[in-house]
Formats: structure tokens, sequence, C-alpha cells
């Protein structure tokens, strides 16, 4: 499942805080919402096994800092003409590395979207864009998808390790980390990227081979994040620049997940972004690069009701809903 982690985290370091002190001191969209908006309603007993938040009533997000690390010695210049190899950082100024001419679907701003994770997926949203998790269903949800006319991402998680998927035991402990709070799951050191790079191949693989026309992967912003290992930001644009890379070369697009502060250095290599509780935050116009690109920006917020959103959304061209936390079916678009 999608998340940010730092509100989780932050709340278990205030609790164990405060719980410390207390034993020191003392003995003791613009589509229908009539049939979107009517809660979820949908059965989870049959559904696969989605994870859960380590303490459901709160919000994980983006939790501390990065830890002390020399930084990462700068990349070699490629020879003028020649594109750098993904998961290669460009030098300053140099452009991109198209992607495949005429292959990668790009959803445009404004487009609405639905984004199901948990429950039983309910196909009969009526908005051309899916967001579905690419483990959990086979290529016949896909093509039943696009029967309807809908695009379909694919959601994986490209951050961190998840005891419950089938390719678990393809990650070695080495590139295993501290628990980001979600249960079952630990950060990836992204420095291994030669060993992750592959792995994470296979995944993209998965995703096109099932049809999908996009990829959501989730955990791009370990850097900022408490990993078990002194990550830097050239380490992130490293590693998300080849996870760009490996989903162009299959003639995917691929999202960049919330990440805000590597917006600018990272808009030229993502086809759109998806994003979670900008406006709880404070930061929504952290993502108009990618609108003033022609670029989708997917947002979704969980506690802030669409009533005190939408109103800066659409003026910034984003495509929003309120959904739950759990991200089953229900949703309230703006």
């Amino acid at each position: 499942m999608t998340r940010r982690s730092r509100p989780l985290l932050a709340a278990i370091a205030l609790t164990t805080a405060l719980l410390a002190s207390s034993c020191s001191s003392s003995d003791d969209g613009d589509d229908d919402t009539s049939a979107d908006a009517t809660g979820s309603g949908s059965p989870v007993a049959t559904a696969p096994a989605v994870p859960q938040p380590a303490t459901p009533s709160d919000t994980p997000t983006d939790a501390g800092s990065a830890g002390p690390g020399a930084t990462s010695p700068a990349p070699a210049t490629p020879a003028p003409g020649t594109p750098p190899a993904p998961g290669t950082p460009r030098p300053t100024g140099q452009p991109p590395a198209p992607g495949p001419a005429g292959a990668v679907w790009q959803p445009k701003p404004g487009v609405t979207w639905q984004w199901q994770l948990g429950g039983t997926l309910d196909q009969s949203v009526d908005v051309p864009v899916y967001d579905i998790d690419g483990f959990e269903h086979d290529a016949s949800v896909v093509a039943s998808l696009h029967a309807k006319g809908r695009k379909v991402i694919c959601y994986i998680n490209a951050g961190s390790w998840e005891d419950f998927r089938p390719d678990a035991t393809a990650f070695s402990k080495s590139m295993q980390g501290s628990g980001n709070g979600w249960q079952g799951e630990k950060w990836f050191d992204i420095r291994q990227i030669d060993k992750l790079k592959p792995l994470m191949a296979t995944r993209f693989d998965m995703c096109k081979a099932k049809g999908f026309d996009a990829v959501e992967p989730d955990l791009l912003d370990a850097y900022i994040n408490t990993t078990g290992f002194p990550l830097t930001a050239d380490d992130q644009l490293k590693y998300n620049r080849m996870i760009a890379g490996l989903a162009h070369e299959r003639g995917m697009a691929v999202a960049l997940k919330n990440d805000l502060d590597q917006i600018p250095a990272l808009v030229g290599d993502f086809d759109f972004a998806v994003n979670e509780q900008c406006a709880e935050f404070s930061e929504c116009d952290k993502l108009s690069p990618f609108i003033k690109a022609g670029k989708a920006v997917l947002h979704v917020e969980y506690k802030v009701p669409t009533s005190k959103f939408c109103g800066q959304a659409k003026a910034l061209g984003l495509s929003s809903m309120e959904k739950h936390l759990e991200l089953d079916a229900w949703r309230q678009p703006c």
C-alpha cells in the first residue's frame, strides 16, 4: 500500500518521549460524485492481503532526516550526444533522455482517476485512469479495464522490502534497513543500485506483461527518511532516474511519487506525479512544475475534506480527490 511515512514515525517518537517524560517525573473530480461518495461498503475478507499501517489511526509520512554520510561523488560526464545510462545522474544542464517515441502514454493535467489498493476492486467508477496493485491483479483485470476505456497504472513498492510479496526472498538482508512504519516493510539501501536494478526490472516486466500502461513506484524519497543508511540526495536522484529508465525502456509511463523537493531536478525524467497530502502539509504549489510541463498530478488527501482543498487543487490543475487511508473503493473527487 502507498504511504508517506513522517506522521506515523513522528507520532511513535513523540509517544515514546512523552512516556519517558511521564516515567521520570512521576511514580506512576468532474465526474459524477453521487455513486463514488457513498462510503466503501467493499468486502475486504475476500480481497488479496493488503499491508496495514502499524497505527491505523495515523497517516505515515516522510520521517526524520537523512543520516550522516559523505556526499556521493559527481558522476562522470558522458561524451557529447551520448545520453546517460538509466540510473546515472545527469550533469547540471543536461536534458533528460527521452522515452521511446510514441510509445509512452502520458496522463494530462485535470484527468480524473481512481486509486484502489484495498478491498475488492470496483471497476464501475467512470474515470479514464485506474491505479491498482500490480502484484494482486492479473492480466485479465487490466484487460477488463482496458475494455471499459481505462488506462491502468501498476502500483509497486520501489523503495522498501515487503515480506508479503512473492519475490521477497530475492532481496538480501543487506538491502534491508529500518522499518518504514508499515508492518512487514523495511527501507531499501538504494545505494546498492546494481543489485536492486534487476529486481526492479523484473517487477516492471511483470507490469508490462500484464498490460499495464504506466507504473507508480512508491517510496522514492528514502533519503529524507530514517532508513538505517546514510543516504544522500544524489543517491536518490540516481535511483529515481534508474527507476524512470526501466519504465521507459518497456514503453510505460512512470510517476514520481511524492519526493517534492527533487521535482525541479526530476520533472523531465517522469511522465506524471502521484502525491499524497500536499494540502494537509501546505505544499501543493511544489507540484506546479509538472502541470507547467503538461503532465498530470494525481493527488489525494486523507484527513482534509474536499471543501478545504478542492479550490486550490482546481486552481493549480491537480487531479484531486479525498480517499480513505486504506485506499478502498470509496472516493470523493473534486
